[in-house]
Parts: structure tokens; C-alpha cells; sequence
């Protein structure tokens, strides 16, 4: 059994046109996973278990509120805000594959994890700020509850680094200038295994 902690950049893949990142978005990860070996050796086992994340998106699509609809615009002038990003927080299910060159001698070893992440939205939240006001907007609900991606870790020891990839998109049904926003995250970064 294993805790884990993670630190992750967050990109945006299929950004709608004039979309683009600003400033650096941050990701955290921790959990737990209970290994369950399926070989004599004890390298070669299938995990799950349960965490959370909590990942930042900075970017210059702005999402403001009229009522009790959201609109979505591009801002282009990067100058004509100082905060502009949305946050979410899931509640992950990890099944992953484990690969391991341990024995029962060592707790140091090479190892090779992959899988697939289950994700649910608990909380999401969009901050923007400009000289003219500050915007916040909690639980949209064109946000996707429900996520999927793979994920794919490998390193010696505590220290591994971390790549993902989502499958299905951040939002299921938001627009801006007649696109759909089709974000989806891809993350990279490092995953510390502790026993």
C-alpha cells in the first residue's frame, strides 16, 4: 500500500482560436493506493485507490455571468487583466498497472506505472480581474462532472515523474466566437511514492 503526492504543470490542448495559456498553471495530487501483486516475485501488480486534485488553468478565456447564464469571451489585451483563471477540485480513482524491479531485500527500485484516472468535479471556481472589478463564478455547470484520461509515472526510488493525458474535454458544452471550448488537460510533473 502507498500514499502519493504529485506536483503538475497543466496545459491546455485543443484551444479554440485567440485561446492561449498565461502565466504558469499549477497542479496538486495525493492519495492512496493499495497494491495487489499478481506475481511470485511481487513486481508486477495492479493498483487502485483514491485521491484528490486540485489544478489551476491560467488563461485569457474569460468566463463571466449575466444572470444565470455564462458567457465566454477571448481577451486579447493580456495587459487588461491581472487575474484570469478557473480551479477545480476531483476526487480521482487511479487503476493502474505496476511494473517494479524490487525484491524483498530493497525498497529502492526502478519502477513503471500506468493507467487510467476516474475523475469527479467537486468544486469548481473562475476568477477574473481587471482594473474595472473582480468576477468569481463557483459550480458552472458547463463544466464536465465526470473525467477520463490515462496517466503513465516511471523513476528510481521516492522521486518519478508524472505525465497525463484527459480523454474526454474540461467542459461539455461551452462556446466562444462559435467554437466549442474543447480544452483538455494534459499534465506533466513528478509523483512521489511513499510507503
Amino acid at each position: 500500500d502507498q500514499f502519493y503526492v504529485g506536483l503538475n504543470y497543466n496545459t491546455l490542448q485543443n484551444k479554440p482560436v485567440g485561446v492561449s495559456q498565461q502565466k504558469i498553471s499549477l497542479g496538486v495530487t495525493a492519495g492512496f493506493l493499495r497494491d495487489m501483486p499478481i506475481n511470485k516475485n511481487r513486481n508486477v501488480a495492479i493498483a487502485s485507490g483514491l485521491g484528490f486534485a486540485l489544478n489551476n488553468y491560467n488563461e485569457n478565456l474569460t468566463i463571466s455571468k449575466t444572470g444565470t447564464e455564462i458567457n465566454y469571451s477571448v481577451n486579447n489585451n493580456g495587459a487588461g487583466f491581472s487575474k484570469n483563471k478557473f480551479t477545480q477540485l476531483l476526487v480521482e480513482v487511479p487503476l493502474e498497472f505496476r511494473w517494479r524491479s524490487s525484491t524483498f531485500e530493497s525498497y529502492k527500485f526502478w519502477r513503471v506505472y500506468g493507467g487510467v484516472k476516474f475523475s469527479y468535479l467537486l468544486y469548481d471556481r473562475s476568477v477574473f480581474t481587471a482594473d474595472q472589478g473582480r468576477s468569481v463564478i463557483t459550480n458552472n455547470k458547463d463544466f464536465n462532472d465526470f473525467l477520463c484520461g490515462l496517466y503513465l509515472s516511471g523513476g528510481y526510488n521516492t522521486i518519478n515523474l508524472y505525465a497525463y493525458y484527459g480523454l474526454n474535454p474540461l467542459f461539455k458544452s461551452a462556446e466562444v466566437n462559435g467554437q466549442k471550448v474543447d480544452f483538455r488537460s494534459v499534465q506533466v510533473g513528478i509523483i512521489f511514492y511513499i510507503l
